[in-house]
């Protein structure tokens, strides 16, 4: 059945009231309008703090691996170590033999002397004067034995002549031309100068007497003048000057000490023997042995090691410390060490014995200190500065040594590294080297 055309009319207009409009209104438009400018700042924002991640620098500490050489240190791994000081094998506190004023030093702290080099000298005046007197006391005597010598020869000629008169007396005498009383004056004349002989000659051999402790008081007074004259013992360095000129010195007993030596001059040692003495606990004194190598380091150079060699061990202990010295020559010479720095020996295993099979020669080792290497990622890396960013490197890593350890593989030991680096730091990221 066909509806009303009136009916149709009326429909199509309540439809048509129906239709959305093409524009939409003011009001909407604004709502989108203010949604559009909230992204906008989110993003703006985002993009800001991601750039200052990324562009902005990581203040850092670095530092440089260290690399150790075939024969640069002892090989071997540590066993123990000890600290001690350094010290001088030889080494002596120089005094005068006799008591005086000193005259004239020569020598200040850190002066190099040789052997037998004059280093002091005392006032001798006293001295030269005995000297002289002995000397004079020495001719006196010389002068005295060619006198007696001279009275021997004119005894002795005397007692010739008589000798011959009483040859004649006596033959005068079997003619019986010379009277008997003359004949026993000649022979008391004969014996009286055989006994002025005798006399003669023990004179003589008393002021040869008197020469000999003559020459000896005269050698006793050069001695004396000679001990005014202080010469070195030995090469060394002077360590301490403990006189001036003007004071009185003295002759020091051995075993003094160098900070309680009244009356020395100097203090001399030969650095040329310098090494150190450590305080071992017992309980670790079996684990050495003689020769046995060692490092040593000391508190003024510690980034520096020295070759060293266990020299002797002392062989009793302090019971107040309950340690042992043990004495280790230090091999590499350094004209910076100095005697009574603090130092520490770090005593290794020994090497292999002669007749064990020789291994190929050991390759430089690269150490770097342990604050440097972090794990990431399951293994060990490093983060070294190129350009002003840090770059991270996978490394391999050996044997941890005393805060520092062996890099095996991936970085060539000339790389600047970053030490204890920040958790947040990345690959790239922009880092300043702290000052």
């Amino acid at each position: 059945m066909t509806p009303p055309k009136g009916d149709i009319e009326d429909l199509t207009k309540d439809l048509a009231s129906l239709r959305l409009d093409d524009q939409p209104p003011r009001s909407r438009r604004g709502a989108w309008i203010v949604v559009a400018l909230v992204v906008s700042m989110v993003a703006a924002g985002t993009t800001f703090w991601w750039g200052r991640g990324v562009f902005a620098a990581t203040e850092v500490e670095t530092t440089t691996p260290g690399v150790e050489r075939s024969g640069g240190a002892p090989s071997g791994t540590p066993l123990l170590t000890a600290s001690g000081y350094v010290v001088a094998r030889r080494k002596a506190v120089v005094s005068a033999k006799i008591q005086g004023r000193l005259a004239d030093l020569r020598v200040e702290e850190g002066a190099r002397v040789r052997k037998g080099e004059v280093i002091a000298r005392l006032e001798s005046q006293d001295y030269d004067a005995q000297v002289r007197r002995a000397q004079a006391q020495v001719q006196q005597a010389e002068a005295q034995i060619a006198s007696g010598r001279a009275a021997i020869r004119r005894a002795e000629a005397d007692l010739a002549e008589a000798r011959r008169q009483l040859g004649v007396n006596e033959r005068l005498s079997k003619a019986e031309i010379l009277a008997t009383d003359t004949l026993d004056a000649s022979r008391a004349r004969v014996r009286v100068l055989d006994a002025a002989v005798g006399q003669a000659d023990a004179d003589v051999t008393r002021m040869e007497a008197a020469r000999t402790q003559a020459l000896a008081e005269q050698g006793f007074a050069e001695a004396q003048l000679a001990n005014t004259v202080i010469r070195a013992p030995f090469t060394g360095v002077v360590v301490k000057k403990m006189a001036e000129v003007g004071e009185s010195v003295a002759s020091i007993p051995p075993g003094v000490n160098l900070s309680t030596s009244s009356g020395a001059i100097v203090a001399l040692a030969d650095l040329d023997t310098l090494e150190v003495e450590v305080d071992v606990a017992e309980a670790n004194v079996a684990k050495l042995s003689p020769s046995q190598p060692a490092e040593v380091t000391v508190e003024a150079f510690p980034e520096k090691k020295y070759k060293a060699q266990l020299r002797q061990i002392i062989p009793t202990a302090d019971r107040t410390k309950a340690t042992v010295t043990v004495k280790v020559t230090i091999l590499d010479r350094d004209p910076n060490l100095k005697p009574e720095m603090s130092a520490k020996a770090t005593f290794l295993e020994a090497t292999p014995s002669p007749g064990a099979t020789s291994a190929a020669p050991s390759q430089p080792q690269i150490l770097v200190p342990s604050q440097a290497v972090i794990i990431r990622d399951g293994g060990p890396r490093v983060f070294e500065v190129v350009d002003g960013r840090a770059r991270l490197l996978i490394v391999s890593t050996g044997a941890t040594r005393q805060g520092q350890v062996v890099v095996t593989s991936g970085i060539g030991g000339t790389e600047t590294l970053i030490v204890n680096p920040p958790p947040g730091l990345s690959d790239g990221n922009k880092v300043t080297v702290r000052r």
